[in-house]
C-alpha cells in the first residue's frame, strides 16, 4: 500500500519551455521585438549581450582570447576591447571561426542554466547568428524580423552615425535576408512603423503552440 501511495503522490514533470530562436540582421528592429516579446509576459535570453558580459566575466574565456588575438584583446583595464577584436576578425575568416569556437560553447552553457529558471511555456533566445551556426536546430520553431535592406541601412545610419558603405559591409558580411527567409518558421516583415511591429508580434507569438 505504501508503495501505491508513493506513486500517487509523484507530481507530474512540468513540460520543458518550448524555445524559439529570434533572429534578424543589423538594423532589422529585432531587440525592439524582444521587448515587445517581454511586455506580453514572455522571457528572453540576450545571447548577443551576455557574450559580451562573459568575455569580461569568464578568466578562462580571457586566457584563450588572448591567446587567439594577442593581449591587445583587453585594454588596460582588462576589459574586452570589442572595436580591437571586430577590426582583427572581420576580414579574417579563420579567426573569426575560432573566436566563436571559444565564445559559443560559454554561451550556451550560460543560456542552459538561464533556462533551468524559467516556467513559461514559451522562452525567446535572441541571437544574430541563429542561422549561420544553426542554432535553429536546436529551438522548437525560428522566428526572423527582416526589412528591405535601404530600410535597414537608415535606421542604423541614424542610430550608429554611420556611412551607408560601412552598414553595406556589415551587412554584405551576414546572411542574406532571402536566405534568412527560407530558413525561418516565423517571419516579422519591419518596414512599416511600431505599432504594426508590435502587431505582428503579438499574431506570431500567441499563434505558437
Amino acid at each position: 500500500m505504501e508503495e501505491l501511495h508513493s506513486e500517487i503522490q509523484k507530481a507530474d514533470p512540468e513540460p520543458a519551455p518550448k524555445i524559439i530562436g529570434l533572429t534578424g540582421g543589423i538594423g532589422s528592429g529585432k531587440t525592439t521585438v524582444a521587448r515587445f516579446i517581454e511586455d506580453f509576459g514572455f522571457p528572453v535570453y540576450y545571447s548577443d549581450d551576455r557574450a559580451k558580459a562573459i568575455v569580461n566575466e569568464s578568466e578562462d574565456l580571457k586566457i584563450k582570447i588572448k591567446a587567439l588575438l594577442g593581449d591587445e584583446a583587453y585594454d588596460e583595464n582588462g576589459l574586452y576591447d570589442r572595436k580591437f577584436v571586430a577590426e582583427k576578425v572581420f576580414s579574417n575568416k579563420e579567426q573569426l571561426h575560432e573566436l566563436n569556437e571559444i565564445i559559443h560553447p560559454a554561451v550556451r552553457i550560460d543560456f542552459e542554466e538561464w533556462l533551468k529558471k524559467q516556467t513559461k511555456y514559451l522562452v525567446f533566445k535572441e541571437t544574430a547568428l541563429l542561422f549561420e551556426l544553426r542554432l535553429n536546430r536546436q529551438c522548437y520553431k525560428s522566428l526572423l524580423v527582416t526589412a528591405e535592406d535601404n530600410i535597414r541601412a537608415k535606421r542604423v545610419m541614424d542610430r550608429d552615425g554611420k556611412t551607408y558603405r560601412e552598414v553595406e559591409a556589415v551587412m554584405e558580411k551576414q546572411m542574406p535576408e532571402k536566405d534568412k527567409i527560407k530558413l525561418a518558421d516565423c517571419i516579422i516583415y519591419n518596414n512599416t512603423n511600431l505599432d504594426d511591429l508590435k502587431e505582428q508580434t503579438e499574431q506570431i507569438i500567441f499563434s505558437i503552440e
